[in-house]
């Protein structure tokens, strides 16, 4: 049994005591022991004192915004964030699951639906997506996916990826050269049938470049097929996947 499966810790930020109590009352419902912060710089140190399994955040919080929020824990941690908000615009939700968060739930909220997405982002963060791969490997070497300890490396240097950044990746990398759609990512990203979501995957897209590519605007590993979504470039598939 892993430590995701063990830790059945979340934390709730959230000034809304309503919502509090009412997230509380589902996530307790379902095993989850619960802890409650008010304001973003609470829910920063309760995060970082019990180490949850999930985050769950709103964006509108009295001290400091929660995109700022969500940006730190992501740099401290891959534990999963639902963003739970009123900011409901489309620009909102693809700016907020482009910054790693897991999955966004817009106010008013149905608290079972909450609480079923918790445990969706949960087995998502639990599942192995190549069990009988260790080590894929690209442009002779030049790019490693170590399916194991989920490390990526450019050049031999580790690159630090979001859970998002990396299931964008590894998906890709399963078949260089295949063409994926910004909506076939966004099912094996995220997990949900995200209609209009599909900008999500733009900024993954440009976030994952800027990490592993030389030059961004002038990609090597990851396409854009125009009209269409994007693919890891057939050139760099120099050696096959491969087992240690």
């Amino acid at each position: 049994m892993d430590d995701l499966e063990l830790n059945k810790r979340a934390v709730v930020v959230d000034d809304d005591p309503s919502v509090q109590a009412v997230v509380r009352a589902y996530l307790e419902r379902d095993g989850f022991l619960v802890y409650v912060a008010s304001t973003g710089a609470d829910g920063l140190a309760t995060a970082e004192r019990v180490k949850p399994a999930l985050v769950v955040l709103d964006l509108m919080l009295p001290d400091r915004p929660g995109e700022d929020v969500a940006r730190e824990i992501r740099a401290r941690s891959d534990v999963p964030i639902i963003m739970l908000t009123a900011k409901a615009t489309e620009d909102d939700r693809v700016g907020g699951l482009g910054l790693g968060a897991d999955d966004y739930l817009t106010k008013p909220f149905s608290p079972r639906e909450l609480a079923a997405r918790a445990q969706a982002v949960l087995r998502r963060a639990r599942k192995s997506d190549f069990p009988l791969v260790e080590l894929l490997s690209f442009d002779n070497g030049a790019l490693e996916v170590d399916t194991v300890s989920h490390e990526v490396r450019v050049k031999g240097q580790a690159v630090d990826l979001t859970r998002a950044e990396y299931r964008l990746l590894t998906t890709l990398a399963r078949y260089p050269g295949r063409v994926y759609t910004r909506a076939e990512l966004v099912q094996h990203v995220q997990g949900y049938d995200y209609e209009g979501y599909e900008r999500t995957m733009d900024a993954h897209v440009k976030n994952l470049r800027r990490k592993i590519e030389a030059d961004p605007r002038h990609p090597r590993y990851i396409e854009t097929v125009f009209g269409t979504g994007y693919r890891l470039a057939r050139s760099v598939a120099a050696r096959a996947p491969s087992s240690r």
